[in-house]
C-alpha cells in the first residue's frame, strides 16, 4: 500500500502542474475581465486536456484506495475499542411502526433462533441490510424459552452439536462485550452430571473421548467416586457418570432471548407482530433445478409473504430471502411453500412436530439434600438421570427445577409430577420423596420427528430459501451458532465458524439421518 501511494504520488505531480498551468491561464483576463481569443485555443489545446483528464483519474484512484482522513480515523478507533463500538446499539433505528414492504432478508420467527440470525446478519452489516422478522407471540407466552432451564451442556455424541455447545458457551462467556451489562445471561458454571447404566456406558464414555477431543472438558467417574464426591446420590443401578469439568452449566434463558432482539433491533433489524399465511411466487424461466422430477413448465420462486397483522390487517413484504425460523410452526409455514405438497423435491416435507414440555420448580427442606451445606449446593451440577428426568438447583434457597426429557400430552400437574418425575427423583436422591410443587408450567418447543436434531442450510428448491429450526430442545444453547451459521451462508456463501453442512435438508432426501445419542431436551 506504500508503494501504491508513491506511485500515485509521482504520476500526480507532473499531472498536477499542467492542470494548475492551465487553470492559470484560463484566468488571464483581456481589459474586459474575460479571457483572450489566444489562451482560450491553448486552454483547449488536446495535450492539456488529456492532462487534465488523467489528473482526475488520478484523483479517482487515490480516493478509491486511500479513504478520505475521518474514515482512517475511525478505522483506528475501531480497532482500539473494537467491543466498545460493537455494542453501541440504543434501540430501534428509523421509525418502529413503519412497515417495511420491502427487506432484504425476511425472518419468519423471532425467538431465539429467529433473533440470533437477525443480530448477527445486522451486526455484520449494519446498514447495508434490511432485516425484517416477523413473530407471531410478540410477549413469547407460547414460547419454548417459557420453560426453558437453560442447559449449557457440551455432552453429545455428534461433532456439530459439540461444537456449536463450545461456540455458545464462549459466546455467553464473552456476553458483555456483545451485550453491554444492562441485562446479564447470569451463567452459573457448575456442569451437569450425566448418568448411563450398563446398556449405556460404552456409547457415554466413547462420546466423552469426542467431546474432549474437540475441546470440552469432562471426566468419566465409576460409581465409587461417584459416591465419594456425591454422597446423597444413589448409585446402586449406575454403571459411569460423566462430569463436565468447565464451559457448562446454565443460564438465564429470558436474558439471552431479550438481549438477542434488543441488539438486533439496535443495529437495525425491524420486528413486525404478525403472522405469515401466505407466500407469492415469481415466475423465473431462467432457473432449472436440477434433478427436478415434478414437470413443472417454469420455475416458481419466493416473492413476497403475506402477513395478517394483530389488528387483523394483511400486508404483504417483498423479500429477497427469506429464512424460516418459527420453531414448532416451522412444518406449517414450510407448507404454505408448497413444501411438502408439491412434486419432486418438493414432496419432502419439513418433518418439524410441536411437542409439550413441563417443568417444575421443587423444594424440599429434607437432610442430606444438595443444598443441606452451602458447600454442597455451590457445587452440584444439573443431573441428567438415565430415566429421562433432570434436575438441577435454583438458587440457594433449597429450590430445584426438574423436568422430563419423554413427550406428554398431559398437563404440568401434581398429578403428572407424582406418577413420572417423583419416583425417579426418590430413587436417585432419596430425600426427594417428600419434596413440595411450588411452581409448574407447561410450553411447547418444536422437535424434528426425523432424527431430532436441528435442520439448518438452504433449501435445495428454493434458491432464496433457508431453514433454521427442528432442534428439538437445544434450541437456547444452540441459538448463537445457529445465527451466526446462517447469516455466513446468506453474506459469505458458505459456512465459516463451524461446518454444520451434514445438518441440511440434503439429509431427508438421501435418508440418512443424524441421531444423537446423549441428547437433553430441556435447555
Amino acid at each position: 500500500m506504500l508503494r501504491c501511494r508513491r506511485v500515485i504520488r509521482l504520476l500526480q505531480v507532473p499531472l498536477h502542474r499542467a492542470c494548475s498551468t492551465g487553470a492559470n491561464k484560463s484566468k488571464g483576463a483581456d481589459n474586459g475581465g474575460g479571457t483572450s481569443t489566444k489562451e482560450q485555443e491553448e486552454d483547449t489545446h488536446p495535450i492539456r486536456r488529456t492532462f487534465r483528464l488523467l489528473g482526475n483519474d488520478m484523483r479517482k484512484i487515490k480516493e478509491f484506495f486511500l479513504p478520505p482522513e475521518n474514515e482512517i480515523d475511525n478505522q483506528l478507533e475501531y480497532k482500539k475499542g473494537a467491543t466498545s463500538i460493537l455494542r453501541k446499539f440504543g434501540g430501534d433505528k428509523g421509525n418502529p411502526d413503519e412497515f417495511q414492504t420491502h427487506c432484504d432478508v425476511l425472518v419468519i420467527g423471532g425467538g431465539g433462533i429467529g433473533s440470533s440470525i437477525a443480530y448477527w446478519l445486522k451486526q455484520k452489516a449494519r446498514t447495508g441490510l434490511n432485516v425484517v422478522v416477523v413473530e407471531q407471540d410478540d410477549t413469547y407466552a407460547k414460547s419454548s424459552v417459557h420453560v426453558s432451564t437453560g442447559a449449557l451442556c457440551q455432552q453429545f455424541s455428534l461433532p456439530e452439536n459439540i461444537q456449536m455447545a463450545l461456540f455458545g458457551a464462549e459466546f455467553m462467556r464473552k456476553a458483555n462485550d456483545h451485550f453491554g451489562p444492562d441485562i446479564p445471561l447470569n451463567f452459573v458454571p457448575h456442569g451437569q452430571l450425566v448418568l448411563a447404566k450398563e446398556a449405556d456406558a460404552a456409547a457415554l464414555q466413547q462420546s466423552s473421548q469426542l467431546q474432549n477431543e474437540l475441546g470440552a472438558r469432562n471426566q468419566l467417574l465409576t460409581p465409587d467416586r461417584l459416591r465419594a464426591k456425591f454422597p446423597w446420590l444413589n448409585c446402586q443401578d449406575i454403571a459411569l457418570g460423566c462430569l463436565s469439568l468447565e464451559g457448562e452449566g446454565w443460564f438465564d434463558s429470558w436474558a439471552l432471548l431479550t438481549n438477542l432482539r434488543r441488539a438486533a433491533c439496535g443495529y437495525g433489524a425491524h420486528f413486525v407482530h404478525g403472522r405469515v399465511i401466505d407466500f407469492q411466487y415469481q415466475s423465473q424461466e431462467d432457473i432449472i433445478v436440477s434433478g427436478d422430477t415434478s414437470g413443472s413448465s417454469s420455475y416458481q420462486s419466493l416473492d413476497k409473504v403475506v402477513v395478517q397483522l394483530a389488528d387483523g390487517s394483511q400486508r404483504a413484504v417483498k423479500f429477497a430471502l427469506c429464512v424460516i425460523a418459527a420453531g414448532s410452526e416451522s412444518s406449517k409455514v414450510a407448507r404454505l411453500a408448497h413444501i411438502g405438497q408439491g412434486g419432486g423435491i418438493l414432496q419432502v416435507p419439513l418433518p418439524i412436530d410441536a411437542r409439550q414440555r413441563h417443568n417444575y420448580v421443587i423444594s424440599t427442606e429434607q437432610e442430606h439434600v444438595p443444598s443441606g451445606t452451602m458447600s454442597m449446593a455451590m457445587t452440584m451440577p444439573m443431573i441428567v438421570d438415565p430415566s429421562g428426568t433432570f434436575l438441577r438447583r435454583h438458587g440457594l434457597g433449597g429450590q430445584y427445577i426438574c423436568g422430563h426429557t419423554a413427550n406428554s400430552a398431559a398437563a404440568a400437574d401434581a398429578s403428572y409430577f407424582d406418577a413420572v418425575i417423583r419416583p425417579s427423583l426418590a430413587k436417585r436422591i432419596p430425600a426427594f420423596e417428600a419434596a413440595t410443587i411450588v411452581h409448574s408450567a407447561s410450553g411447547i418447543y418444536d422437535y424434528n420427528v426425523y432424527d431430532e436434531n436441528g435442520i439448518l442450510g438452504a433449501h435445495p428448491y428454493y434458491h432464496n430459501l433457508y431453514l433454521a429450526t427442528g432442534f428439538s430442545g437445544q434450541g437456547m444453547q444452540q441459538a448463537p451458532a445457529v445465527g451466526r451459521a446462517i447469516s455466513e451462508l446468506i453474506m459469505d456463501g458458505q459456512f465459516r465458524t463451524l461446518d454444520l453442512t451434514r445438518l441440511g435438508f440434503d439429509r431427508l432426501i438421501v435418508d440418512k439421518p443424524m441421531y444423537e445419542f446423549n441428547a437433553l431436551n430441556s435447555n
